[in-house]
C-alpha cells in the first residue's frame, strides 16, 4: 500500500522561516527553518522523504495554516481553526489537546498540565510529550513553563519561546 502524499511549503514569520507539512486530513507539522524535515522534527521523520513541495495556495490546509499564522503574528488571531493531523501516541495526543486549552497569553507549569491530565506526578512525561509536539504555535507548547516559572526547552529555542509569549501579552495589552 502506498503512503499518503504529504505536502510541504514554507512561510516567513517574525521568528524565522517555518516549514509546514500537511496531508489531505490536516496539518501534520510546523518546523523551524527550511532544513531537511527528517533532521528537524522527529514526527516528520516518521513520514519519510516523500513530500510534494507546493505553494500554500495549492493546498487547502496549507493555505489556511499560512493565513492563520500570518494573522497570529500581526495580532489579529488568538485561536487557530485548522484541521490537525499530528502523529503520536495516545498520551502525546492527550498532552497536546491539553495545550490547546491554555488561554492565549497565559502560561501554566508542566506540573499543572500533568494535573489537568489526571496525574500531577507525570510532569516529566508531559514535558517529554510537549517536546515532541509537531505543531508548535498552533498547539501552544510555548505556554508551558518550568515549576520555578522559568522558560525551559523549546524546539525553536528559548528566545523564540520568550518572543511568542511577549507577543501574546503585547497583543492582549493593546486590546485591553
Amino acid at each position: 500500500m502506498r503512503n499518503p502524499t504529504h505536502y510541504r511549503t514554507t512561510t516567513a514569520s517574525p521568528v524565522g522561516e517555518l516549514t509546514l507539512i500537511a496531508d489531505d486530513e490536516g496539518l501534520i507539522a510546523i518546523m523551524w527553518g527550511d532544513a531537511d524535515p527528517t533532521a528537524k522534527n522527529p514526527v516528520a521523520a516518521q513520514l519519510g522523504n516523500e513530500f510534494v513541495d507546493v505553494l500554500p495556495r495549492e493546498h487547502q490546509v496549507l493555505a489556511a495554516a499560512v493565513e492563520q499564522l500570518g494573522e497570529y503574528f500581526v495580532g489579529t488571531r488568538t485561536d487557530f481553526e485548522l484541521p490537525l493531523a499530528p502523529r503520536g501516541t495516545e498520551f502525546q495526543h492527550d498532552a497536546w489537546s491539553a495545550l490547546r486549552t491554555i488561554p492565549y497569553g497565559e502560561t501554566i507549569s508542566y506540573g499543572e498540565q500533568a494535573r489537568r491530565l489526571g496525574d500531577r506526578n507525570k510532569a516529566r512525561a508531559v514535558g517529554a510529550a510537549n517536546g515532541k509536539n509537531p505543531i508548535p504555535i498552533v498547539v501552544p507548547c510555548h505556554r508551558v513553563m518550568g515549576a520555578n516559572g522559568h522558560l525551559t526547552g523549546f524546539a525553536g529555542g528559548v528566545e523564540v519561546k520568550a518572543w511568542l509569549l511577549d507577543h501574546e501579552r503585547a497583543v492582549l495589552a493593546d486590546a485591553g
